[in-house]
């Protein structure tokens, strides 16, 4: 049985393709989109969410209206 599947592999190479290239190729992708988004948060979105913080806190000022 393993054997009848390993040779329709070997003779069908798109068919091989589609079940074990594409899933593997998805996660891949899949990983990489998940780093490049942690590194834009760490990087870019958290270094401007520090400077605005610390320049609300330099400043005194608050997001409370006026008594």
């Amino acid at each position: 049985m393993i054997a009848a599947i390993l040779r329709l592999f070997a003779l069908r190479p798109l068919l091989t393709l589609t079940l074990f290239g594409i899933p593997i190729l998805i996660l891949v992708v899949v990983g990489l989109l998940t780093i490049w988004a942690l590194k834009i948060f760490v990087f870019i979105v958290l270094p401007i969410m520090l400077v605005i913080w610390l320049v609300r806190r330099m400043n005194g000022s608050s997001d409370r209206p006026p008594d």
